[in-house]
């Protein structure tokens, strides 16, 4: 296969550096992952579906888990919630550390108790994330009522500042409306409210803008970004969506087939990429400073019962060769704090 074209041009995609926030400097992150690995039960036995996934997000960035359908971000993001359906998936190795404390060996009941508090999520699809049957704002109130002991009146004149704090014009009487009276975007901010009600330490969005048109992702992004400064918060994004990746992240965690395969800051990821699978990714996206074809990668992700030996991604890598079919690659440095799994990674890098 031919490299895709994006190698021939350095430098056209890279944010302008002055535009990223600095990245904080503080030693324990939010939220640190380290050789998570899950599994799923399937007809033919149990098979991986994360495999060995580390994830570092330090206080107050934004760290984007990119890569396509079926990648293992949303699997991950369960995980990290405490939602992950057992059966059929279950966990079998790893831990999660929120604040330096393993959620992973929590009761049940404690690990619940962290949900909103320390960590929070807001979902793609926000009218299934909202009980139809009720009011808006008694949806955002209704865990300060049972979290910190609000009565109904006190819950309510909360729910109507956060709706504020997320831009639902004439939010005081909106607050007594029920979700199909909303528009998509404006569900979208009132579940952005919803899981903003107790002050996350971490924000987990998941495709928060997929379902959104174009003005509208934009508005939900900066809206995003706004909270994220105002309180000093973590946020991991989970997004197939190159644009979306290029305009919000700190650092990027490019996922294949349940594994983290390239993790780097942003800048450099988008300039530099060191992994086949990043470079071809990159070329599929629209460019108006080279217009003609996209580059397509060949192939299709692979299925969890017939995941590939050695790299899962060489049976579509332009660049794979007999040692990428045999053997697994690890991590190589190619960069400060850019890692590639990779078995020619600097290569990559360099070309």
């Amino acid at each position: 296969m031919s490299t895709p074209s994006i190698r021939k041009e350095r430098g056209t995609m890279a944010p302008d550096d002055g535009a990223r926030r600095k990245l904080p400097q503080d030693g324990t992150p939010a939220l640190r992952v380290r050789d998570l690995t899950v599994d799923i039960r399937t007809a033919a036995g149990r098979r991986p579906v994360l495999r060995g996934v580390d994830v570092d997000l330090r206080t107050g960035e934004t760290l984007t888990l990119l890569g396509e359908s079926g990648s293992g971000k949303s699997i991950t993001a369960s995980v990290l919630l405490g939602t992950l359906p057992v059966p059929p998936f279950r966990v079998t190795g790893g831990s999660v550390e929120l604040g330096g404390q393993d959620v992973l060996t929590m009761p049940s009941k404690a690990r619940a108790a962290l949900r909103g508090e320390r960590i929070a999520m807001v979902f793609q699809d926000s009218m299934s994330a909202m009980n139809p049957s009720f009011t808006v704002g008694w949806q955002i109130g209704e865990m300060l009522r049972t979290r910190r002991g609000l009565n109904r009146k006190a819950a309510r004149l909360r729910a109507v500042e956060l709706m504020d704090q997320v831009r639902i014009p004439q939010a005081a009487t909106r607050v007594d409306q029920y979700p199909h009276e909303f528009s998509g975007g404006m569900r979208q901010r009132a579940a952005i409210a919803m899981a903003l009600a107790l002050d996350p330490d971490v924000l987990v969005a998941d495709e928060p803008t997929t379902a959104l048109d174009v003005t509208v992702q934009a508005e939900v992004l900066e809206l995003l970004r706004d909270i994220q400064a105002e309180r000093t918060m973590s946020l991991l994004l989970i997004t197939h969506d190159m644009g979306v990746a290029y305009e919000m992240s700190d650092r990027v965690a490019v996922m294949y087939a349940g594994r983290i395969v390239e993790t780097a800051v942003a800048a450099e990821l988008f300039d530099r990429p060191a992994h086949p699978y990043s470079v071809s990714l990159m070329a599929s996206v629209p460019r108006l400073d080279s217009p003609g074809e996209l580059s397509v990668i060949s192939g299709s992700p692979p299925e969890i019962e017939n995941m590939p030996a050695g790299c899962a991604f060489h049976p579509r890598c332009w660049r794979a060769e007999a040692i990428c079919a045999g053997q697994e690659p690890a991590g190589v440095a190619v960069g400060a704090a850019h890692l590639s799994r990779c078995h020619f990674a600097q290569e990559v890098f360099h070309d």
